[in-house]
């Protein structure tokens, strides 16, 4: 199953998870932008406008949560509505699941995550 031509903004502070998300979604076919910090992370799903965003919950500065609400708040030309996936290490309980739905989050992949799930995902 291919993602040809898919654009996907993934957005981790951590180099490694950058790094094999980044490989498996371009040897399926995606175009990748890796984005290792939330700051910059606005502008370049601004300048990039993918099709899906892959976004890491706990990051220092500004987290996954702060960065959706503000992406959230935009219009649907300028981003609003993009489909995202939060990326997180920990085993989130319904609540949690819920708040992350509520700030704009479609879908959740954890950590270690299944490539396969990865791919089906985007």
């Amino acid at each position: 199953m291919g993602i040809w031509a898919q654009r996907v903004v993934v957005i981790d502070d951590d180099t490694d998870t950058l790094e094999i998300l980044s490989r498996l979604l371009r040897d399926q076919g995606a175009e990748v932008v890796a984005v290792d910090h939330a700051g910059a992370a606005l502008a370049t799903i601004l300048g990039v406008m993918p099709d899906v965003l892959l976004v890491d919950i706990a990051m220092p500065g500004l987290d996954g949560v702060s960065l959706i609400r503000k992406l959230r708040s935009l219009s649907p030309e300028r981003g609003g509505r993009i489909p995202a996936a939060t990326l997180s290490a920990s085993s989130p309980d319904a609540e949690e699941r819920a708040g992350w739905r509520a700030a704009g989050f479609q879908a959740h992949i954890g950590k270690p995550f299944d490539p396969a799930a990865v791919v089906a995902l985007v």
